[in-house]
């Protein structure tokens, strides 16, 4: 009866202990799952915040850039996306197109692209040639001093009736500096409502076959009908040209997604897209900035690796210019000299596009 009960005691104590063993490992195993949590969630921050690496010298980093199926793609054949600002019409605030406006946005404002927009009529080209193309040439030999790329803008509603003056124009740019990668043609701003298969596609087909005399190799992007926004119209009759690209603009205020589903339509039917010029306001280029729809295009066009510029660098009394009346022409300007959607552009290009660790 002793034996019996000396047998059970040790049967329980044998028990007890290798429950309690059990649960010490199993608490052990949560607590040093629990630890690591800490390192994974930190790990997992370092990666979303190196998502987007510094880039100092676009040019350097990227190279040629050419058209690949629907993508503009970089010298290794990756896809690229640039991001930067769009000068205003050059014969009204061509003041900022200098050295220090461009070196300013390449260091503060983290642009990896700008946009010199040459004034064709209302006093600006046709008027005073040289005073204009002036202009231009000082932010493209900027550009190239800085390593952005630099798109050359005929900047311009009815760019088919001065047809010879700007065959003239690109092709004496496309002389000095075909040789160059940082150098993109946008050969028409916006047209209005005029046909693509009778009007535009003509028009570009004759300023490209005047710029590849000189440059085979540099990108050329193409406006279309309506301010740029029928980019499905040359998806289905596109330019022979294999380094061509297509113009889509908008302003987040009034185009939404009904427009990006048009560019997605463009998309797949197989050409590149850039977005040579794009507003946080309304269409008018003033009214209502609209963070919530500035955002939702900011992401299609990253999902989509489409480069944009934001319009514009200006100190006009109007809600899409990026700076207050009054900012240096030198650059350099303090915050309180940029306005509320220039501030709001600045932090996504910096995003993008993080400054140096110092």
């Amino acid at each position: 009866m002793t034996m019996n009960r000396l047998k059970i005691v040790l049967f329980l104590l044998l028990f007890t202990c290798s429950i309690g063993c059990h649960s010490n490992d199993d608490e052990e195993t949560t607590i040093q799952t629990e630890q690591k949590n800490p390192d994974s969630e930190e790990e997992q921050s370092d990666t979303i915040e190196n998502e987007f690496e510094t880039v100092q010298n676009a040019v350097e980093e990227y190279g040629q850039l050419r058209v690949a199926g629907n993508k503009i793609v970089d010298q290794n054949g990756d896809p690229v996306t640039l991001r930067g600002m769009s000068f205003f019409w050059s014969q009204w605030i061509g003041k900022y197109y200098t050295p220090e406006v461009v070196e300013w946005l390449k260091d503060d404002w983290r642009c990896t692209v700008v946009r010199a927009a040459l004034a064709v009529d209302h006093d600006g080209y046709l008027d005073h040639p040289e005073r204009e193309r002036e202009k231009i040439i000082a932010v493209i030999d900027a550009a190239i001093e800085q390593g952005l790329y630099i798109i050359v803008d005929w900047h311009d509603h009815e760019a088919e009736n001065q047809l010879e003056e700007a065959k003239a124009f690109f092709g004496e740019i496309a002389k000095l500096y075909g040789d160059y990668p940082n150098i993109i043609y946008e050969t028409y701003n916006e047209p209005l409502d005029v046909s693509w298969n009778q009007v535009l596609k003509p028009y570009h087909e004759a300023i490209i076959d005047t710029i590849r005399a000189f440059d085979p190799d540099n990108l050329i992007i193409c406006g279309n009908r309506n301010w740029s926004q029928q980019v499905d119209e040359p998806a289905a009759n596109p330019i022979d040209d294999e380094n061509v690209a297509y113009t889509l603009h908008y302003y987040a205020s009034t185009h939404k997604k009904w427009l990006r589903d048009r560019a997605d339509q463009a998309l797949s039917k197989g050409i590149a897209i850039m977005v040579t010029e794009y507003g946080t306001t309304e269409a008018t280029g003033d009214g209502f900035i609209d963070v919530e729809s500035s955002n939702e295009w900011w992401e299609w066009m990253e999902e989509n690796h489409i480069s944009y510029l934001n319009w514009s660098i200006a100190d006009k009394n109007e809600n899409s210019a990026a700076l207050k009346p009054g900012a240096s022409i030198k650059g350099g300007w303090p915050q309180d000299m940029v306005t509320e959607s220039g501030h709001l552009v600045r932090e996504q290009l910096r995003s993008k596009n993080p400054p140096p660790e110092e």
